[in-house]
């Protein structure tokens, strides 16, 4: 593959900088963390194109700008305590280690989070901590965080998780059908919630894992 460090920068450069992404630690994290190193073999190669990859179990790496557009909605500070759901291949996981003091991830699949959990300690991400279960319930135990990224489609806003935020928190989460979503960003304000849409996108649903 070409050299990572350079294809990096093209893309913290072309694929985000150019089309509005400004927040400087997120355009920091992104230039540092090796995402080649979360994406399979086969499709190591393409790391740094602005597509997302399966990474199996039928599950996407996401494409690199919604990344950015969902990391940087949430203005994260270096002493937040954040929830993602959905590790998938923990590339997420990694960015959130970069900009947040505490990340709790949650992922349904075991493979998954085998695979991660590998790649985040060997690149020495001690502050991220990963759990196997139903994202669509959160970590109770651990919260309330301040902030939640949601990497699954919920069909509605998932109370659940609107739960689990601190009285300032902040949520990112793609609310919709199958073939239609829209990015939702939740701002906690005096004790009620407060919704701003944002760009349509495309992911995995949100399962439950009841059965």
């Amino acid at each position: 593959m070409p050299d990572p460090t350079a294809a990096r920068q093209v893309m913290v450069d072309s694929q985000l900088r150019d089309r509005g992404i400004s927040d400087p630690r997120v355009l920091d994290a992104m230039l540092r963390v090796p995402r080649h190193r979360f994406v399979p073999e086969p499709y190591r190669s393409q790391a740094y194109e602005d597509h997302p990859l399966p990474i199996g179990d039928d599950q996407t790496i996401s494409q690199p700008y919604i990344v950015a557009i969902m990391l940087e909605s949430l203005q994260l500070a270096p002493t937040d305590k954040v929830l993602e759901v959905g590790t998938g291949s923990g590339y997420v996981t990694a960015l959130l280690a970069e900009l947040a003091q505490q990340v709790f991830s949650i992922e349904r699949h075991p493979a998954l989070v085998e695979g991660a959990c590998e790649v985040l300690a060997e690149l020495g991400y001690s502050n991220a901590r990963i759990f196997t279960g139903d994202g669509a319930l959160g970590l109770p135990a651990y919260a309330p965080f301040d902030a939640i990224l949601v990497s699954a489609a919920a069909p509605d806003l998932p109370s659940v998780l609107l739960a689990q935020l601190s009285d300032s928190g902040r949520m990112i989460v793609p609310v919709g059908a199958s073939d239609s979503q829209q990015l939702q960003f939740v701002r906690a304000v005096g004790g009620r919630q407060v919704v701003s849409l944002r760009e349509h996108v495309r992911f995995v649903p949100l399962v439950l894992n009841h059965e």
